[in-house]
């Protein structure tokens, strides 16, 4: 068996309590998302709270691509966070990453601080009318242009995975979470605009988004928009067509 425990800088005061928590992950801690592929707990550690996400063990195959091949999912959210806060873009602070190995990857957590935060992007699409929707809009947009300027292709921008604080009236910052799938390059105007296609944005968003978008990066309102809008229906298609093939095969199979 092989373990692999890393704690960055910050927190190797708290190594002994953190290690021993993810031993006793079943039993210490508070659920936050407790799901059949990946799990979230928050634990108190020194004062301070922390959150560990365990991964779905995967399988055999798989497990011995992270053991051999590939980062685990856990040791890129660490690293993928370290480097996210270096290039100015605000995540909860990394804490630590554990792995356990036999023949293959079979156990692994991401620590990270527990972020107090006012609501995520979910609201915007579900409720028309939130407070200030119009500005949030307009900010979002303006922080997925900072991430594409600084070349952060984040594969899982979707509506979950950014946390919003609203620090002063008006005011608003973006976390991201959910980091194992970043790739950090340049991003061509077609690659920006298809990075959009998960916000799962309706025509009004789009309409606010849009120009925002256009006059940083320094196109037409009317092509941004007309990509924006092609890349997300496409999406929104893909997505609404494989239900739809999942509830025809469970109707057939009843």
């Amino acid at each position: 068996m092989k373990e692999t425990f890393v704690v960055h800088t910050n927190f190797i005061a708290d190594s002994d309590a953190l290690l021993q928590w993810l031993k006793d992950f079943d039993a210490k801690g508070e659920y936050v998302v407790k799901g059949e592929r990946n799990s979230i707990k928050k634990y108190k550690v020194e004062g301070a709270f922390v959150n560990a996400k365990k991964f779905k063990t995967p399988n055999i195959f798989q497990s011995l691509v992270y053991q051999f091949l590939r980062k685990s999912k856990a040791r890129r959210s660490f690293e993928y966070a370290e480097k996210l806060i270096h290039l100015g873009i605000h995540t909860p602070f990394p804490v630590a990453y554990y792995e356990r190995f036999v023949f293959g990857l079979k156990e692994s957590f991401y620590i990270s601080q527990h972020l107090e935060y006012d609501f995520d992007f979910r609201v915007l699409n579900h409720n028309p009318k939130w407070p200030n929707r119009k500005e949030i809009l307009e900010q979002m947009a303006t922080f997925t242009f900072q991430l594409h300027e600084r070349n952060i292709n984040f594969m899982d921008h979707s509506p979950g995975n950014t946390l919003i604080i609203e620090k002063d009236k008006g005011d608003y910052e973006f976390y991201l979470i959910d980091l194992n799938r970043i790739r950090f390059e340049k991003m061509n105007f077609h690659q920006r605009m298809k990075n959009f296609r998960r916000l799962w944005l309706s025509k009004t968003m789009i309409n606010i988004m849009a120009p925002i978008y256009a006059k940083l990066y320094g196109t037409t309102e009317a092509e941004t928009y007309t990509l924006m809008t092609f890349y997300s229906r496409k999406f929104q298609r893909k997505v609404n067509s494989k239900k739809m093939r999942k509830r025809k095969k469970r109707i057939f199979n009843m």
